[in-house]
Order: C-alpha cells, then sequence, then structure tokens
C-alpha cells in the first residue's frame, strides 16, 4: 500500500504522517460567480470615492479558504505490521494499495486517526515480526475507506512512501471483504467481493438423517463459517481430502498405541476436527511455499512440495536463491576474462583445453572424467551458442523435483519424479559464500542443532565455504548419505578464480522416480572424504551428529 507523504521514522508501528502541504504563490483563486444578476454588479462598481478611500484604509483581510484546488494527498491505508527484516535482508512482499469500493459523496473527509508507528530494526537485529492488534488493522481499512477516491490519489502516487505489508494474504482479503473494500493487488474486486468459495471443510455432523459440514469460506474470517448440507456442496476433492485426513488422524493414534477414540457417526470429536483444520491449513501454506519456489526458479525443471509425515510448515528462515550469494566483504567476478571461438567444441581447442584439462561431457551430456577433475563449461565470452555440448551446469536442474517430508526422522529430504540417468547433472549446491573463520564460528552453532549446512571450498585453497542454511536452493534440502547417489564436481564457468569453484551434484548411477536423492556430506570436490569425518580424538570436543541415513556402510556420524 502506498502513503502519501514524508518517511515514517520510530515510534510503535507506522501512523499517517500529518501532511504540511505549502499554499501555492500568491492569492486563492476566488470562488466562481454564478447566477449574479447583471444590474447588481454594476451596482458593485458604481462606489463613492470615500468609500473606496475607506476600502483602500481599512487592512484587507485574507479571503475565505476555497474548495481544495488539486488532489489531496492521500493518508496512510496500509495495515501495517513491525518490520520483520533488517536491511541486510531479503526484502518483504511488494507493497499493495487497498482502494475504497465506493467513493464516499460530498466535502472532502477528514484526516484518518493516526496509525502507531514501529521502531526500524538495527543494522544487527534479527527479531521476528510482531503484527499488530486487529483492532488497529481495521483502523487501517477503515483509512482507505475515508479517504479521497483513488483516482484523485494517482497524482501524489509518485512521490509516496510505499511500506510493505508483512500481514499474510488471507488476513487482507478477511480484512478488506469484512469492510467491504476492493483490492486488485490481493485479488478483490468488485465482481468478487461478495463471492463464497469453499477453501476447506472444518467439521461434520448429522442432524435429522441429513450430513451437514462446516465450510470455511475462502478470504472470509472464520466467523463467517457456516453448516452446509452434502447436496450443497460441489466440491468433491475437498470432500475426499476431508475423510483421508480424518482417516490418517484414526491411523496415527491406533500406531501410537493411545487412547482408542470412540468414532461417532453423527458428529466428529473435537481433536479429530482440529487435526483436519491443521491439515488443511497446513496444505494451503505448501502450495503456496511451492508456488513461491517455482516463481524464484530460473531452470527448467518444476519444484513439489508435500507432506504426508506430520504437521510441519514451510520453513520460517530460508530464502530461495539460484547463485552464489556473497557475505560483505566477500567479491564475486562472474565475468571471464576470455572465451573460446569454436565451431564444434567437440573437436577444437575449447575452454577446458586451454585450461590444461579434458572435455567433462561426451555426446549423450553425461559426464566422463573421474572425481577430483575440475569442470570447465564455455562462459559468455565464447562464441558458441547456448547449445553448445560444453554448456550443461549453467542450464540449470533439468528434472521435476519434490521436496517431502521424511519418515525416519531426517526432516525434509528431496526426491525425484522421474527416472535420472546415470553420470548426468542433477542440481547445484548454492548459499551464502563466508570466509573459513566464519565457518568456525556457525559451524559450532549449527554442530548444536544437529544441523549441516557448510560445504568448504577447498579446491585449491580452503579460504571460503558455503553456508546453504538461509540462503540455498533445492539442495539445502538433500539429505546425507554414507552411500549416497550423488556425487560432487567442481565447476568453472564465468568465474575462473580457483578459490570460489562451483558446487554440481552428478548422478553416480541411475535413480528411479520416487528415489531419494542424497550426497555425502562429508564428500570433497576431490573425491576424498574429509578428515573431520574419521577423526575421533577425544581432544576435538565437538558435538556429533548421529547419521540416519540407514546404509550398510554408514559411518555412523554426519561430522
Amino acid at each position: 500500500m502506498a502513503a502519501a507523504g514524508a518517511e515514517a521514522r520510530g515510534g510503535e508501528g507506522w501512523r499517517a504522517a500529518p501532511h504540511a502541504v505549502p499554499r501555492p504563490p500568491g492569492k486563492f483563486p476566488g470562488p466562481r460567480k454564478r447566477g449574479r444578476d447583471a444590474r447588481a454588479d454594476r451596482s458593485a462598481t458604481r462606489r463613492d470615492a470615500a468609500s473606496r478611500a475607506a476600502d483602500t484604509a481599512a487592512p484587507r483581510r485574507a479571503p475565505p479558504a476555497p474548495p481544495w484546488p488539486w488532489p489531496r494527498p492521500r493518508p496512510l491505508t496500509l495495515l501495517a505490521t513491525r518490520p520483520a527484516r533488517c536491511p541486510q535482508s531479503p526484502p518483504a512482499p511488494g507493497p499493495c494499495e487497498v482502494r475504497p469500493a465506493r467513493p464516499a459523496p460530498g466535502p472532502p473527509p477528514s484526516r484518518p486517526a493516526a496509525i502507531p508507528r514501529t521502531r526500524r530494526p538495527g543494522p544487527g537485529c534479527r527479531s521476528r515480526p510482531r503484527p499488530l492488534p486487529a483492532r488497529q488493522l481495521c483502523e487501517g481499512i477503515r483509512a482507505a475507506r475515508e479517504a479521497p477516491c483513488a483516482a484523485r490519489a494517482d497524482s501524489c502516487a509518485a512521490r509516496a512512501w510505499c511500506v510493505p505489508c508483512l500481514v499474510s494474504l488471507d488476513t487482507l482479503q478477511e480484512l478488506s471483504r469484512k469492510e467491504k473494500l476492493t483490492c486488485k493487488s490481493i485479488g478483490i474486486t468488485k465482481r468478487n467481493l461478495n463471492n463464497y468459495e469453499v477453501e476447506y471443510l472444518c467439521d461434520y455432523k448429522v442432524v435429522k438423517d441429513m450430513e451437514y459440514y462446516l465450510v470455511k469460506w475462502k478470504g472470509w474470517p472464520d466467523s463467517t463459517n457456516t453448516w452446509e448440507p452434502l447436496q450443497n456442496l460441489k466440491c468433491p476433492l475437498l470432500l475426499q481430502q476431508f475423510f483421508n485426513d480424518k482417516h490418517n488422524y484414526l491411523s496415527q493414534v491406533q500406531k501410537g498405541k493411545a487412547v482408542t477414540l470412540k468414532e461417532n457417526h453423527s458428529s466428529l470429536q473435537p481433536a479429530i476436527a482440529e487435526y483436519i483444520v491443521r491439515k488443511a491449513k497446513q496444505r494451503i501454506a505448501l502450495q503456496r511455499w511451492q508456488d513461491e519456489l517455482n516463481r524464484r526458479k530460473n531452470h527448467k525443471g518444476m519444484i513439489f512440495v508435500e507432506n504426508t509425515v506430520d504437521l510441519e510448515g514451510p520453513p520460517l528462515d530460508f530464502y530461495y536463491i539460484n547463485e552464489y550469494r556473497p557475505a560483505p566483504g566477500i567479491s564475486l567476478v562472474n565475468e571471464a576474462t576470455f572465451g573460446c571461438s569454436c565451431t564444434d567444441c567437440f573437436f577444437e581447442k575449447c575452454c577446458p583445453a586451454e585450461a590444461g584439462v579434458l572435455l567433462a561431457y561426451n555426446k549423450n551430456q553425461q559426464i566422463k572424467i573421474p572425481p577430483g577433475t575440475p569442470i570447465y563449461e564455455c562462459n559468455s565470452r565464447c562464441q558458441c551458442g547456448p547449445d553448445c555440448p560444453n554448456r550443461i551446469v549453467q542450464k540449470g536442474t533439468q528434472y521435476s523435483l519434490c521436496i517431502f517430508r521424511t519418515s525416519n526422522g531426517c526432516g525434509w529430504g528431496v526426491k525425484t519424479l522421474v527416472k535420472i540417468k546415470r553420470m548426468t547433472f542433477v542440481m547445484e549446491y548454492v548459499g551464502e559464500v563466508i570466509t573459513s573463520e566464519e565457518a568456525e564460528r556457525r559451524g559450532q552453532l549449527y554442530d548444536n542443532k544437529g544441523i549441516t549446512y557448510l560445504f568448504d571450498l577447498d579446491y585449491e585453497s580452503d579460504e571460503f565455504t558455503v553456508d546453504a542454511a538461509r540462503y540455498g536452493n533445492v539442495s539445502h534440502f538433500v539429505n546425507h548419505s554414507c552411500d549416497p547417489n550423488l556425487q560432487v564436481f567442481n565447476v568453472f564457468i564465468d568465474n575462473l578464480d580457483t578459490r570460489l569453484p562451483r558446487i554440481a551434484l552428478f548422478s553416480t548411477r541411475t535413480i528411479h522416480a520416487g528415489e531419494e536423492l542424497t550426497f555425502d556430506y562429508q564428500m570433497k570436490g576431490s573425491g576424498d572424504i574429509s578428515s573431520d569425518s574419521i577423526d575421533h580424538s577425544p581432544a576435538k570436543k565437538r558435538v556429533r551428529t548421529v547419521c540416519r541415513c540407514g546404509a550398510v556402510t554408514c559411518r555412523g556420524y554426519l561430522n
């Protein structure tokens, strides 16, 4: 949403800054004459000299203020919350402007009550967002209703202060419909303002041999939920999900050897209904996260998300990126200094030959070099086209992958939805590039939490490390295995700095659809096992993470 006026700083929450608009130079133009008698005009001009002298000697008063001659600056209409991230964090969702469904007739309304400001976090802030109370949020929407027409506010949109809205889409839609407001940015228009669509089913009961379902309407608050007869529901998929969630809950209760719930055919017990609602909300959240991941990716393969194990939702502190994100103080020069002029990179002296290594791929786009050998692909300065056989990693993932919740306690994992041939490129490992000293500090924190996301870039030296804990792509969710089906290779494309290779994961064997993808967390780019995995000396006081890969050759620990 946009808020006209100066930038608001400090305080608790955002409020509409008072607008001190300067008057234009000169006098205000007097009101236009309408329907006045001509004789009255002539008599007004025939004044005697004494009257003129008296008027000249008397002090003049300022003329009455006329109607506003230009568009009045629009007050703040933001449903604002406390900023969630500091300047180094990724930007929040874009601004959204709530417009009134119908402009109020009559004179220009008075400015609405000010919404409290919010305090801007400092550079090192990592606090969570704290939403404003619903009462203050509603005041923001009421301010939009009392604001001037949207057409009059368009002229001051260029100088408006845009504030990112951190309220969820559901909350915005519910409050907009409650206050009868329209907003195209959140999908509320005059046409669908009063539409009712089933979002999910909450409960079930039988009254006089007639089945009823408690319906949650999409974009409406929970207070508008209604009991609807089965004959009025035209949503077979939601009905099937309702019964599947009910069956899964009863199965988990029996499997956990808890107190068996007596199934009542006339109504659901509160515990069952609560689980069904939480599962429905989780399903919606995962679908939105899946859509966000596919909007951010830059490769061909699609990303899917599923969780049929527990009620865990999307990670709260993870941001999808497609390439390395350098930490402050680290510079990545992604511009090659030379390139090849080949017409056929298979038979001419290409980039790998210039670097003193062999071409990494065969004509089937499969890797043919042993682990530990670097891959030099054609870069942006090469004269070969995008169909060059030496451009594989830079094209990104070509397979559709699924982020799923594992049932063996390993959290999230990644599985392939299609068959992957052996020795083919699967994905790239990206994250935040940090120094080795910072990696040691973070490594101790990660060990205490039992997580591992650090990958040392030790092809030539051990100066930098990739941390995929907060920033990463699909590889962030790939689990460890002591018998993996993915192999690590160092890749150089536009950045030829040997201290900063790109990390590519290739399949070591044929991977069938539905099989989980894994790689060895202790595997270096050289193909060797890191010495940290076999160092069992008591002098090294580190919290060791137990391995749950279940392989026959399992080493027992991740670090």
